[in-house]
């Protein structure tokens, strides 16, 4: 991004050229854009249909599904119209309302990763208490808190705002790793790995590009190469959660099925009403 000399906006440089290579790419990105709107909207939308999945988990699942949606939404409309119309330009408070948007809801992804990791503790290690350990006025307050401190905490340290998320879910994992390893059921192992190999997944996307980007010496930097991460986990990742939790999560998948089910009926029988008349 540079200062354009004659106005008071600001000029993009922008990821894509306008080569066929280019435009490829852009058209790979733009597909993963959309296909990252619509998994997050369908997520929330069977989350909130289907009452098996109105509990603690499912609900900051929904809200991760939410920041993801407005993390796309931040950057890709903009981008996708500065390429298309040649027009690489964005106003003062266009690009300070990205500016804002980006870290905070990066930062809330953070500290709603914590949160969810505190949730898969409590449900493998304390599963008959799950219900005190995991009242829903704290599961409210630990997503408020989540967006909260996405916005304030990223004036204070980055590195911070990462870390100690990063830590508590460390912890929440060794504890679970540490009550798994003394079950002695098979199939409580199972259950239990399968319950938590999603967020992990999710964390492992996530962390692994935001500690490649903030982390990194000053002398290991690219510009180019930050870019590109960039976009990996600002639209790339945010398209991979729903499918991750979708793929791995039978109740997910079950609730999807249903969803599509009433569907199919509901045309069936608008289709028997229509050939009625």
């Amino acid at each position: 991004m540079e200062k354009s000399n004659t106005t008071s906006d600001f000029i993009l440089l922008g990821l894509f050229k306008h080569t066929g290579l280019h435009l490829f790419l852009f058209t790979v990105v733009l597909a993963i854009a959309i296909s990252s709107l619509v998994g997050n909207a369908l997520m929330i939308l069977l989350i909130q249909q289907d009452l098996r999945l109105h509990t603690p988990m499912y609900f900051l699942l929904s809200q991760l599904s939410l920041m993801d949606i407005m993390l796309v939404s931040t950057t890709v409309p903009k981008m996708a119209a500065d390429y298309l119309t040649g027009i690489k330009s964005i106003s003062t408070a266009g690009c300070g309302l990205q500016i804002f948007f980006l870290p905070t809801l990066g930062g809330g992804e953070c500290f709603l990763l914590a949160a969810m990791s505190y949730d898969r503790y409590v449900a493998v290690c304390h599963p008959l208490r799950y219900p005190m350990l995991m009242s829903w006025p704290l599961c409210l307050r630990m997503t408020v808190g989540s967006w909260f401190l996405g916005a304030n905490v990223m004036y204070i340290c980055c590195v911070l705002m990462l870390l100690v998320p990063f830590c508590l879910i460390l912890t929440s994992y060794s504890l679970i790793l540490a009550a798994v390893l003394h079950m002695r059921s098979t199939e409580a192992r199972k259950k239990a790995f399968a319950t938590c190999s999603s967020h992990v997944a999710v964390v492992g996307l996530f962390y692994g590009a935001a500690i490649f980007i903030y982390m990194r010496p000053k002398s290991y930097r690219s510009a180019h190469h930050d870019k590109v991460v960039s976009a990996f986990y600002s639209i790339f990742t945010p398209m991979l959660n729903p499918l991750i939790y979708s793929l791995r999560n039978s109740e997910v998948k079950g609730s999807l099925k249903m969803w599509l089910g009433k569907c199919e009926n509901i045309k069936h029988h608008q289709t028997w009403s229509f050939c009625s008349r």
